[in-house]
């Protein structure tokens, strides 16, 4: 069975869908050990009332963002991960980190990249008019939310729709799509090769597999 480190920074909810998918078998997987920058992070306590390690580093801690990750990759090291998953977590990573686990880092970002990448998508979203928002499960590389997209999830916008609103259309689909992409990666059917998403051995489009 395959392990999964998981990394937040909040509430968690992305890593909740990841464990009851561990938990029914739609992930044939478990998490390892769950880690988040912030000690207050609920996160933490959804994942020891899974019965799963939790733990959090301070920043404040360390001298640098280096040693930081540094830390923490001996940390994660330590659980033996075949994936490492980021679910929410709000740190941006070290090019060392990224290099450590390349080809196994997964992201969820709220926005249909390669549009608005960073932060207050949900924002923008609203102040430039779109119709339509969404969410994107992508590899990670150097470039911040540039890695190749492997699957999204488009929500629409409605007049009259505040950020509260988009933000539980968008979550309630990441929670769906999020174990669905985990579950290929540990059944052996998702990779990164040549800077590419490849699914079944197939070369996936620049918006990843649900580009219509």
């Amino acid at each position: 069975m395959k392990k999964l480190v998981v990394l937040i920074s909040g509430n968690g909810s992305n890593l909740q869908s990841i464990l009851d998918a561990c938990a029914s078998g739609r992930i044939n997987g478990s998490v390892a050990a769950v880690f988040s920058n912030k000690a207050t992070a609920f996160g933490l306590t959804r994942a020891r009332d899974a019965g799963v390690p939790a733990h959090a580093l301070a920043a404040s801690d360390f001298p640098d963002r280096e040693a930081f990750d540094r830390q923490l990759m001996a940390a994660i090291d330590a659980c033996a991960p075949d994936l490492v998953v980021l679910a929410g977590y709000m740190r941006i990573l070290s090019s060392a980190f990224v290099a450590h686990y390349q080809d196994r880092l997964l992201n969820i970002h709220p926005s249909l990249l390669p549009k608005y990448p960073g932060l207050h998508t949900h924002r923008q979203a609203l102040a430039n008019g779109d119709a339509e928002h969404g969410t994107s499960v992508h590899f990670v590389t150097d470039e911040l939310d540039g890695g190749p997209v492997i699957l999204q999830a488009r929500v629409p916008i409605f007049p009259g729709d505040d950020e509260e609103a988009i933000t539980a259309r968008v979550q309630h689909q990441e929670h769906a799509i999020y174990p669905l992409v985990i579950g290929w990666f540990v059944e052996g059917r998702l990779a990164m090769r040549e800077g590419k998403a490849w699914l079944d051995n197939q070369p996936l489009p620049p918006q990843g597999y649900a580009n219509d």
